[in-house]
């Protein structure tokens, strides 16, 4: 069993000295792959380091060295560390509190991980410390762990509308990855948590990644920023529903110590307040399926009437999925001892409750985006299952539509570069039964379209308008303009705000 370490102490002087000696050793991602290779990289992601240690054999180089070290979270010999980090040095690495020295060696107390990532202002990379992992503990994770980058972080990543905006709120920052993030294209992001071993972490890494405009605050929910205003708020917050129960641990990284999905519930009702006119507030969370009312449902009670709203549930999954998946998460595995009282809670809490599925997705919110009346605002709630690409700028995309409708359809229209057409026809028929609209990007969705509005979609080359392709279809099937317009306009802003269609420039 192996003692948790203490937190990391941030320190501005060490952490350049230590990104000096990263950068000096090619200390990243592509170069650390290729060290040890692809195979042996992904089996890491699944929890193995063994094919990294058999690839990198007796090898003793500054890169082997610290892909032990920092990597793995092994014990590297005192010297060759010392060769590996020049610049920083053993008492820098004791310093900052990721290391220590004793008996010949190294031991270190955090991950540092290089992470890549891809936005609007291109492609970059950072380094991301974190505590170690299951596998260099050797034992469960300890109820105050701070992960380093997830799926999750990496989802709310792709998720995050691109924009410049002047104030941005990391709620529950963690490691601190989203707000490094959000940095690249805001002036001032304010960096929360109620975790100060995670706040440490998260300064750590804005220091050893040279970001200088992300202030962190400890505090409960909206409390460290009570009374402020921002552009934008992100938010992977600790959603996990875990009973409230003697003997089940809770992880301050997942579980937001409230019932249920109390903590979704009271984002949604809290951040409307803090956000300034146009403001956009974007959150991963858990809902509950309730005494036959479903989740995105109970959800929708938990959104005001007067902000633009956004949510797609990705999955959902049963009670007992649910909790396998969260017992798992912290370790312990259907054969070890104690995984079937955790069960047993995990089952027994939402049994009282009368859960009976439980939703993950995505959800957005806006203030006072649009310049629409009464009963204009975006209201979506909507299950999408199939792969997504590029979502922040799908979601960006889908805002500028409802605006644009807000106030009336564009003269002229063209079909997005990623929209193809499939018909199916029964053999030897000349007419197809089926039509659809196929999306080849962002939220990747198919539509069934009927003779007219596949010709309608089909005519939107951005030369007639949208009346006198109305038009000529109305004379081609000769029925009256008023009838096919009645049928075709309220699918043809569909086609817009799903971006099939794109105003003709």
């Amino acid at each position: 069993m192996t003692a948790v370490p203490a937190a990391p102490r941030p320190d501005i002087l060490s952490a350049r000295a230590l990104a000096a000696d990263l950068d000096a050793a090619d200390f990243r991602s592509d170069p650390l792959r290729r060290l040890w290779g692809d195979e042996a990289d992904d089996a890491l992601a699944r929890g193995m380091r063994e094919p990294i240690l058999r690839a990198l054999g007796d090898g003793d180089g500054a890169l082997a060295t610290l892909g032990r070290l920092l990597v793995l979270g092994m014990p590297q010999p005192l010297a060759a560390v010392a060769v590996a980090l020049p610049r920083l040095g053993i008492d820098g690495l004791e310093t900052l509190g990721i290391a220590t020295a004793g008996d010949g060696s190294v031991v270190p107390h955090a991950l540092i991980r290089p992470q890549s990532f891809v936005d609007a202002d291109g492609v970059g990379e950072w380094w991301i410390a974190s505590d170690l992992d299951e596998v260099a503990l050797g034992t469960a994770l300890p109820p105050d762990h701070v992960l380093g980058v997830g799926g999750a972080s990496r989802t709310l990543a792709e998720l995050v509308v691109p924009a410049s905006v002047g104030r941005a709120l990391d709620l529950g920052t963690g490691c601190g990855i989203q707000a490094l993030l959000v940095s690249r294209h805001a002036g001032t992001v304010i960096a929360t948590d109620i975790s100060e071993r995670a706040l440490a972490y998260a300064e750590l890494n804005a220091q050893l990644n040279g970001v200088a405009n992300v202030e962190f605050r400890l505090g409960s929910m909206f409390e460290p920023v009570a009374g402020e205003a921002f552009d934008l708020i992100v938010s992977n917050p600790p959603f996990v529903i875990t009973p409230r129960a003697q003997g089940v641990p809770e992880y301050e990284y997942r579980d937001g110590g409230l019932v249920g999905d109390a903590l979704v519930e009271q984002f949604l009702r809290s951040a409307p307040e803090l956000l300034a006119p146009g403001g956009v507030a974007q959150l991963l969370g858990n809902w509950e399926s309730r005494d036959g009312v479903a989740g995105l449902d109970r959800l929708r009670a938990w959104v005001r009437d007067d902000l633009d709203a956004w949510v797609i549930e990705r999955e959902e999954l049963s009670p007992l999925a649910y909790a396998e998946l969260w017992i798992r998460d912290g370790g312990t595995l259907p054969r070890d001892e104690g995984f079937s009282a955790l069960l047993s809670a995990w089952l027994d809490d939402f049994a009282a409750r009368g859960v009976s599925a439980i939703g993950f997705g995505y959800v957005l919110v806006r203030r006072g985006g649009a310049d629409a009346p009464e009963g204009r605002r975006l209201r979506r709630f909507e299950h999408l299952s199939q792969p997504l690409a590029n979502t922040g700028r799908a979601l960006r995309a889908g805002l500028g539509a409802h605006d644009l409708l807000a106030s009336a359809l564009p003269p002229r229209l063209v079909v997005a570069p990623d929209v193809t057409e499939a018909r199916h026809l029964m053999p030897g028929d000349d007419d197809p039964t089926v039509i659809e609209l196929r999306q080849g990007g962002g939220f990747g969705r198919v539509v069934s379209a009927d003779t007219a509005l596949a010709a309608f979609t089909g005519a939107c080359d951005g030369e007639l308008t949208v009346a006198q392709i109305v038009a000529a279809l109305a004379d081609l099937f000769d029925v009256p303009l008023a009838d096919l317009w009645a049928d075709l306009e309220p699918r043809i802003r569909s086609l817009v705000l799903d971006g099939f269609l794109l105003p003709a420039e």
